[in-house]
């Protein structure tokens, strides 16, 4: 039950080749990684792959309309019909050959198949048909006479188009109508790429390889096609009635139609003639059925004429806004806008062809793959910015690294890069590309604010994690190729070993000066590793020169003991303890080592355990190539009990240090695209000339390419040769926290996980404990004892219960009842419950109380419990950081715009008052302009009279 790993997640790989898939919502997209299928939910920023795989990669994936069933095809036409909801298999299928593409019908009832230059149209399990038989094949067409390239479905489900490599279009209906026949549109010089119909209209447009766009338009509405009744339909051929219930009949069905279908086309073609021009006429006069070519366009024909060798690789159409996106092989995409064929963005995101293209069912988000690069990105053209742009090493993964508290993982490549993941969310959040070639080692501090890396380019780089940059680099006085690299407790020295100086460097973080340069081995240094006790500076490494040395780094670099290991040496590794060294040899042995005494300890035999297998080019036997295996990565667990250890294998093997056997055996893929998994070359692959993988198989229109690798190369090919990649383990670790490993291979870096939820593990079990006396003491409220039998059954929804029914004021009482060891298993049921539970200050408390109550005491609780609380309290403080960020952000902006608008109100009342003085004032002088006027007036009026009278008097 320790040891109940299962496949958790895949990180390191992202798109590798085949389609791409939105679901229904448009806040997700599925994508095909390997033999495995992945899905990056864009809306809460995280991704999850399937624990379902295929013995070959997918090439081809379909989602219904509703989101419930996926058809997944791998590259030798099996075909596995998958739910969404369950995510395991119902039903598998097996296609004579492989599959160019697949798609369901917009009403879900149908899904087409294009297999050479065959349509074979299957109904959909479900209410919807009423079948629930999957696989049962309704029609089937021919295509061109070529392979098939495209299909697309009319809104309605009626019509169907298919692009073919020749250069033509064929217009097909599912179910037979009076005025309609099949159709063909031709016009093109190259092949199509993708054929698209409008919304609610039977108008068509067609996209080839060289860049050409063609419009047409059909003569009637699909309210005119009119179906024949089941009735009155015209007879089907024997072939299309046939129902297929199992695999075999399907495949028998296949068969009949490869043999039987051009006598069926003939005789069916001749009847349907015959019938259609007698029963059809009137419709035909009234409804003719053509389509009429309104114009060709080449697209991007301007960036186009400077790269003649650009070709059209992707293309997908939004019926609802109208938008064209179109991809090339020089790594650019370009929008339009149709009908009027309006360029409305365009991009270059890399300078490799993009494979996939494809648009949300809204519209406004495109996500566009690479498969030279396994680039996937997510891009909102209206905005301008990217949803999701993730990337995984474009070579061979060869090194990772936990961080202390396990929330991140840090990955190295051949392709100079070192990456960040979060285990959370899966996905890379920081890429370093200061190196120059490829990462040999890489080790995180244990304050987690730092981690190193080193590279076969001469240098050591040390990477800030918090502001993400290259604060630091060591160089040797002589160019060296470094190997490995470590830290040690203090985080204060670093330490790397060469690979063609045989010497050792040390380094100080601070200063960034070499401190010594340690000499003694006679071979390239192949492991290094400081103690991981905080008092001792002991550090261990391992040599091709067959030995072991154990060095004091603060005293003198002169004083060392040597432990030889009668075999070239591949990996050291320290106990958690640092009182033991485990060391994996070239002859596939791991021995155990004690460092005080220097004496053996104990020797696990694991060359039998790492399992055999063939090359296709391989002269000998996999039983001869089993003889030369060995590890090249171990790890001890955190508890240092066990050891993990992996090689040049597809085996996990996870060891009992003491008992020195094997207790489990993990195979982390059944890839069968790779090379390696098998133990027997089969006799199809043989000839009379000798195995047909060591002949040079030259394919025409690939430029001469051939199918094998140079001689001696191992880890990749970087000439323009194709081959399968071989299967091997290139690095594995043990998470801080005990619940998961990580295991970088070929396929990308495999999380293992324990999954507790599933596993009935008790403690201490009686038959007394019960969860019916669990119950009956929460009733009688006697919690402690509820609790303590509830962490006995061991059963997580139970211990929840039972935690959410303790009063608040109690948690510190019922904590101090507790013993050592019930209270050890309650703190990892509180780290797993802070990730999930909304209930963040109640299970706070009782971390507290928890804490302040047993912790004092030494040995109460392991180190693992403790790295899985911190780790799920980092995990809570960073989202919850996010959420209190924008609201006090936000409260902010309220708060000014509130004081903005009171100052702005206290402006018009000012402005109102002073305009309200002002007409005041204006009118009290108008008033006292008006009174003076008044007076003056009164004064003339005197003045007349006098004047008057004086006139009188002098008359």
């Amino acid at each position: 039950m320790k040891f109940s790993y299962k496949f958790s997640n895949l990180l390191g790989t992202i798109y590798r080749n085949g389609n791409l898939v939105f679901t229904p919502d448009g806040n997700s997209v599925i994508s095909p990684v390997g033999n495995r299928i992945t899905v990056y939910d864009l809306k809460n920023n995280k991704s999850r792959t399937l624990s379902l795989e295929s013995f070959y990669n997918y090439t081809n994936i379909a989602l219904s309309p509703d989101g419930s069933l996926l058809i997944a095809v791998n590259e030798q036409g099996n075909a596995q019909l998958i739910s969404m909801v369950s995510c395991t298999v119902i039903h598998r299928h097996k296609f004579q050959t492989g599959v160019q593409c697949i798609t369901f019908s917009p009403d879900g009832k149908y899904f087409a198949v294009a297999r050479e230059n065959l349509v074979l149209i299957f109904c959909s399990p479900g209410e919807l048909t009423g079948e629930y038989n999957p696989f049962v094949l309704k029609r089937s067409f021919l295509g061109g006479y070529d392979d098939i390239t495209w299909l697309d479905w009319s809104t309605d489900s009626k019509l169907l188009a298919i692009g073919c490599r020749d250069s033509s279009t064929k217009i097909c209906a599912v179910n037979h109508t009076r005025n309609f026949r099949t159709y063909n549109l031709s016009g093109h010089t190259d092949a199509i790429v993708s054929c698209f119909f409008e919304l609610n209209s039977l108008h068509l447009s067609t996209v080839s390889r060289n860049g050409q766009l063609c419009l047409w338009e059909c003569s009637v509405e699909p309210s005119d096609l009119i179906e024949v009744s089941q009735a009155k339909a015209e007879p089907l051929p024997p072939l299309a009635k046939r129902k297929a219930p199992n695999t075999q009949s399907d495949s028998e069905s296949e068969d009949d139609i490869e043999g039987n279908l051009e006598k069926q086309k003939m005789a069916v073609k001749d009847e349907t003639e015959d019938q259609n021009q007698v029963k059809d006429e009137s419709a035909k006069k009234s409804h003719p059925f053509y389509y009429k070519k309104l114009g060709r366009h080449y697209l991007a024909n301007e960036p186009r004429k400077e790269k003649r060798d650009a070709m059209l690789t992707a293309a997908n159409y939004n019926r609802h806004t109208k938008v064209l996106v179109v991809a090339f092989s020089t790594g650019a995409f370009y929008l339009y806008e149709l009908p009027d064929v309006n360029m409305i963005h365009s991009l270059s995101i890399s300078d490799y062809p993009i494979s996939a293209a494809l648009f949300n069912s809204t519209g406004d988000w495109v996500a566009l793959a690479s498969r030279e690069i396994g680039q996937l990105l997510v891009w909102e053209w209206q905005s301008e910015q990217y949803i999701m742009k993730q990337q995984g090493h474009s070579s061979e993964m060869t090194c990772i690294g936990y961080s202390p508290d396990g929330q991140y993982i840090a990955t190295g490549g051949e392709d100079s890069k070192v990456k960040l993941w979060n285990t959370q969310s899966s996905f890379c959040f920081v890429t370093f590309s200061e190196h120059t070639s490829g990462v040999t080692g890489v080790q995180f501090s244990r304050n987690k604010k730092f981690l190193v890396s080193s590279s076969l380019d001469g240098t050591v780089r040390a990477f800030d994690i918090i502001r993400y940059r290259n604060f630091r680099t060591f160089t040797s006085p002589t160019p060296t190729q470094f190997a490995c690299v470590a830290i040690d407790y203090s985080g204060e020295l670093v330490v790397a070993g060469g690979q063609d100086v045989f010497e050792i460097f040390l380094w100080s973080i601070k200063t960034g000066k070499l401190l010594e340069v340690i000499s003694g081995h006679e071979g390239p240094v192949t492991s290094v590793a400081f103690s991981p006790v905080a008092t001792s500076s002991t550090l261990i490494s391992g040599s091709w020169d067959k030995t072991v040395k154990i060095w004091n780094c603060l005293e003198s670099n002169s004083e060392h003991e040597t432990i030889d290991a009668l075999a070239d040496v591949t990996c050291v590794a320290f106990s958690p303890s640092g009182e033991e060294v485990a060391v994996a040899t070239l002859v596939g042995n791991i021995t155990i080592f004690d460092v005080k005494s220097a004496t053996q300890v104990n020797t696990i035999e694991g060359r039998s355990d790492l399992g055999s297998g063939r090359l296709e080019t391989d002269i000998v036997t996999a039983k001869k190539n089993a003889q030369s295996n060995y590890f090249s990565t171990i790890e001890y667990s955190a508890d240092g009990e066990c050891i993990l250890a992996a090689g040049k294998s597809a085996n996990i093997c996870i060891y009992n240090v003491r008992e020195a056997i094997l207790l489990k055996k993990f195979e982390i893929t059944q890839n069968h695209s790779l090379d390696g998994l098998n133990e027997f070359i089969s006799r199809k692959h043989l000839s009379e000339f000798g195995n047909m993988a060591l002949v040079e198989q030259r394919e025409e229109g690939e430029g001469g390419k051939v199918a094998i690798r140079l001689p001696g190369v191992r880890k990749g090919d970087m000439s323009s040769r194709r081959f399968k990649p071989e299967v091997r383990v290139f690095s594995v670790r043990f998470s801080p926290t005990g619940q998961a490993f990580a295991a970088a291979g070929t396929e990308g870096l495999c999380i293992y996980a324990l999954d507790k939820g599933v596993v009935f593990d008790p403690f201490d079990l009686t038959l007394e404990v019960t969860p019916k006396a669990v119950h009956e003491a929460l009733k009688s409220e006697e919690f402690t004892k509820a609790l303590v039998m509830s962490l006995k059954l061991n059963e997580p929804n139970l211990v929840t219960l039972v935690l959410e029914r303790v009063p608040y004021r109690d948690i510190e009482l019922l904590c101090a009842d507790l013993s050592p060891d019930i209270a050890q298993r309650l703190l990892q049921h509180l780290a797993r419950l802070l990730q999930s539970s909304p209930h963040i200050e109640f299970y706070l408390q009782w971390s507290c109380c928890l804490l302040n109550t047993h912790g004092n005491r030494d040995g109460v609780f392991q180190h693992t419990a403790l790295l899985a609380l911190h780790e799920s309290i980092s995990r809570k403080y960073e989202m919850l950081n996010k959420i209190c960020d924008y609201n006090k952000y936000t409260i902010r902006v309220l708060l000014d715009r509130a004081e903005q608008l009171e100052a702005a109100k206290g402006a018009e009342a000012e402005q109102t008052t002073n305009e309200d003085s002002d007409s005041e004032m204006l009118l009290i002088k108008s008033t006292e302009d008006k009174g003076l006027e008044c007076e003056f007036s009164e004064e003339s009026d005197e003045d007349t009279e006098e004047s008057d009278e004086e006139d009188k008097d002098d008359a």
